[in-house]
């Protein structure tokens, strides 16, 4: 088989051809001077450390196909822990513990961990919740004696022979890793990824985005700097709390891509709006920098032009690929194009356009309904222009959740040897082929006048001034919901704004798509998910809607 598809072989391979280039570089405080100041690991002594680590895993009994949960914040360590996880065959699980503790838990029963690598916090946590975590054989612990104390093999412990370690060659199609969805539009899932999925994403990355041995990538979202790691690059972990983007110091973005010769960046639109905005306000540019990657959530023209014309230097461009957890990337779209293409379209109620779909992939619209389609038709698929669930098929689609056969058999179409997925995302195709979004589909409102659909409704209210962004949602049950708008206003005009509710509603009334939303309510600060800090909580709106009155 080809050796690469386990990763671990992609970090030996950059060890081999670029031994002395930085892999990683960390933030690591403040120098006596109050300069930022950054600790690193070469490509090559990142492969040692992990080598070390998978030596010190096997003799502690991790073995091929054991899972292994990790509650670890960003660190050196905690990339050298993943690789050296892979080499050893066993299978990281990645779960947001921001869901809520309920839903954390409701995740480990699901998939049982075998092996515990976490900071002494989470190894107190698993004590007092012994039964969710009773499977677990290998503990591991990353600072301080308390983790220790609660039963954690300090990660200084993790020793072997100074060698390469015999990195475990895997089928193609062998489960990888399991990561969880976040849990924004429903109870969080384990999505199964194959090997053979993450090298096929590694190839698209490498493809679709130019990146290059050599190149350094500011990793605003840790997930994603794996792949830059994969493909030869540099990842710089910022000072930020990755599970706050929304409330980033700007400060702390600009600082590191100036000091450390940053070329590309990936992280949530409602991140990178912030340090766009703070580099207008001080007019300041971000030279070198020759990508910005945005997902997480629709990324307004607004955030496109900030950077595109403001912020970065000419020549570079901005991108929103866009896909789910269970299929990365569908689609991938140019901000320049959106710009002057597809966003004034966007901004009459028509959807937000998402690009075309990789060559990689097939993607078809089916109407939209509830049950499970259990085997693929070709009838299933709406001609172009009509709105309906946004299906995929193709190399990155995964094949299953992790222990939930009722979701899979939801979620998953069967077709011959391929899987379609369903993305709960509603949208269509238009004449030249691009993809355009118009919502969740959990976020339609049925009214008894017809549907509507949440991006397109509230492209319209998002256009009025003091208007930050605005949220469809429906009251009651469909198919007799009563539709209502809810407006977050900008800093500063709250009061303004919801002392005159109907500006708004005279807004509504002049547009065909919003003729029938007469309800608007006022909300200082939107609910968002935990990951990018950017999807809005709809459902959670909707319930303090209905209790409005």
């Amino acid at each position: 088989m080809n050796q690469q598809h386990n990763i671990a072989h992609y970090l030996s391979a950059e060890s081999a051809r670029q031994p002395r280039r930085r892999a990683l570089i960390f933030s690591c405080g403040r120098d006596g001077g109050g300069r930022p100041a950054y600790s690193h690991l070469t490509f090559s002594q990142l492969d040692a450390l992990s080598d070390r680590y998978a030596w010190g895993l096997q003799a502690r009994g991790v073995r091929p196909g054991m899972k292994a949960l990790l509650m670890i914040r960003p660190s050196l360590d905690f990339y050298g822990l993943v690789f050296a996880l892979f080499k050893t065959g066993a299978v990281p699980v990645m779960i947001d513990p921001g869901m809520g503790w309920k839903g954390f838990f409701r995740c480990v029963e699901q998939v049982e961990p075998e092996v515990f690598l976490g900071i002494p916090a989470a190894h107190l946590l698993r004590r007092l919740r012994p039964r969710t975590f009773s499977r677990v054989k290998v503990a591991i612990t990353l600072g301080g004696r308390f983790g220790a104390w609660c039963g954690g093999v300090p990660v200084a412990a993790l020793t072997g022979p100074p060698q390469p370690y015999p990195i475990h060659e895997p089928a193609a199609d062998e489960l990888a890793a399991v990561l969880f969805t976040s849990g924004s539009t429903g109870p969080a899932k384990g999505v199964s990824y194959t090997h053979r999925i993450f090298a096929t994403q590694i190839e698209i990355l490498r493809r679709e985005y130019g990146i290059q041995p050599g190149e350094v990538d500011l990793a605003c979202f840790p997930l994603f700097s794996l792949f830059s790691v994969a493909l030869g690059a540099t990842a710089a972990i910022p000072d930020m709390d990755p599970t706050r983007p929304a409330f980033v110091d700007p400060r702390r973005i600009v600082e590191p891509i100036i000091d450390l010769g940053v070329t590309y960046s990936f992280g949530s639109p409602t991140l990178w709006e912030r340090v766009a905005r703070a580099c207008v306000e001080q007019h300041m540019t971000l030279p070198g920098v020759r990508r910005v990657i945005m997902a997480g959530s629709p990324v307004p023209g607004r955030v496109h032009d900030l950077l595109l014309n403001h912020v970065l230097e000419p020549g570079a461009e901005t991108f929103t690929p866009y896909g789910a957890t269970e299929s990365l990337p569908v689609a991938n779209f140019r901000g320049s194009e959106m710009l002057s293409h597809t966003w004034a379209a966007t901004r009459q109620g028509q959807g937000m356009c998402v690009g075309r779909p990789l060559a990689d992939n097939d993607v078809r619209i089916i109407a939209v309904t509830e049950g499970a389609i259990p085997v693929w038709r070709d009838e299933l698929a709406l001609p172009t222009g009509r709105t309906g669930e946004i299906c995929v098929k193709g190399p990155v689609v995964t094949r299953e959740y992790y222990g939930r056969p009722d979701a899979t058999a939801a979620a998953k179409i069967a077709d011959g040897d391929a899987v379609w997925h369903r993305l709960g995302d509603l949208g269509y195709l238009d004449a030249a082929g691009r993809l355009w979004f118009c919502g969740r589909k959990a976020h339609r409102v049925e009214t008894a006048d017809g549907v509507l659909y949440s991006v397109c409704c509230e492209a319209i209210f998002n256009e009025v001034p003091g208007v930050r962004r605005s949220a469809l949602v429906g009251i009651g049950s469909r198919p007799r919901q009563t539709p209502a708008i809810v407006i977050e206003p900008e800093a500063g005009r709250y009061a303004e704004l919801s002392a005159n509710p109907a500006r708004l509603q005279a807004v509504a009334a002049a547009h065909p798509l919003t003729a029938g939303i007469q309800k608007v309510l006022f909300h200082r600060q939107f609910p968002v998910d935990v990951r990018h800090n950017a999807k809005i909580n709809r459902e959670a709106l909707a319930a303090w809607a209905a209790v409005q009155g």
